[in-house]
């Protein structure tokens, strides 16, 4: 298994387990953290799973896709490093990632 944190708004951390092929939002949503709402279920529609990666990370992952990067235009304020979390596939060299969640998902 492969250990995400979510660093929530107040500083909080939910730990979670994922699977490789596993999304971090399925990650997010399993583990409980509510500020991932997740509404469109992965479709990249809504916006309710952004989240940013610390710079670090974010160069490691793959680069966003076009549909992503467009919806992130609508989410509240938008970071350089923000992802939509329905979006990044975890795989194993994601172990002990830490994704943070914007005050603007609670």
């Amino acid at each position: 298994m492969i250990k995400l944190t979510f660093v929530q708004a107040d500083g909080s951390r939910i730990a979670a387990l994922a699977e490789a092929g596993d999304t971090v939002m399925q990650a997010a949503v399993a583990a409980g953290v509510s500020a991932i709402a997740a509404e469109c279920g992965g479709a990249c529609a809504c916006g309710t799973c952004h989240c940013v990666m610390t710079p670090e990370w974010a160069k490691r992952l793959p680069a966003a896709a076009a549909d992503e990067v467009d919806m992130l235009e609508f989410v509240i304020d938008p970071q350089p490093n923000s992802r939509l979390s329905c979006q990044v596939t975890v795989d194993e060299l994601m172990d002990g990632i830490e994704i943070h969640v914007p005050e603007s998902q609670i």
